[in-house]
């Protein structure tokens, strides 16, 4: 790929060389943009995006009070969604696919996907499980065990990379915190896109707009999605945050003062 087209990615040379092999291992990869707080209304507008359609999601996390599997690069979460139900997931990042065992790679809980927002990437694997529309709640409020959320083979993934001695019911509750999601098809773009806005206890706000596609589609798509979304007038240089990171940093920090 050209210099040209690294920049028209958002990616330099050596991360376009890291990033080829990972897309041909990965089952998936799904385009991300944050956008700033304050451009919340306008991305609105723009966009056509009507918020009353929006489905209402409370995601858990769970970790040490130090974030020891943040540092380990686990991510161990529950969600309750309106509508839907329970999921929960254990998740490793970033990870290369080839290290992963052919058992692993074959489950039908299992996927691995590329995150990509401009100016970088990451890989990761995570292993999924359905749940019962009380099973997060009755664990959240201390009516059974936070093992009980997760299968057979979740804790078993969990065990393989926690770091030493951390066990699934010796973790803390971070959160819930309030999401609100909607998927859209935009006019103009002819592609699916999802907009997502965590809303955190502080009064802070991380809005994101996504879209997922195959593979080898992901630099095509790249490409289109941003035209489109400059042509909309959206900002395609803010400061990029991770809503994760940000609900793992908050919660976090709220259990220590509280001890």
């Amino acid at each position: 790929m050209t210099d040209t087209a690294a920049t028209r990615q958002g990616l330099t040379d050596e991360q376009l060389q890291e990033l080829l092999p990972l897309l041909v291992e990965s089952d998936s990869i799904e385009l991300k943009l944050t956008v700033p707080d304050s451009a919340l209304r306008s991305t609105v507008t723009a966009l056509g995006i009507d918020p009353i359609d929006a489905q209402i999601r409370l995601i858990t996390f769970f970790d040490t009070p130090d974030l020891a599997l943040d540092r380990a690069g686990v991510v161990v979460r529950a969600r309750r969604i309106q509508g839907k139900g329970n999921d929960s997931v254990i998740k490793l990042r970033p990870l290369v696919p080839s290290s992963l065992s052919a058992e692993l790679r074959s489950s039908a809980s299992f996927t691995v996907e590329v995150d990509a927002l401009p100016g970088g990437f990451v890989c990761s694997g995570s292993m999924k499980g359905e749940l019962g529309p009380t099973d997060v709640q009755a664990a959240l409020q201390g009516e059974r065990p936070l093992r009980k959320l997760f299968s057979k083979e979740q804790r078993a993934f969990f065990s393989a990379h926690a770091p030493d001695g951390i066990t699934l019911d010796d973790l803390s509750i971070l959160g819930p915190i309030f999401v609100l999601k909607e998927r859209f098809t935009p006019e103009g773009l002819g592609r699916r896109m999802v907009a997502e806005v965590w809303l955190y206890p502080d009064g802070g706000r991380i809005v994101e707009l996504s879209t997922r596609c195959r593979t080898n589609e992901a630099f095509q798509v790249a490409a289109e999605t941003r035209a489109f979304l400059a042509g909309r007038g959206i900002d395609l240089t803010a400061e990029q945050q991770t809503k994760t990171r940000k609900a793992l940093e908050y919660f976090a920090s709220a259990l220590r003062v509280g001890a």
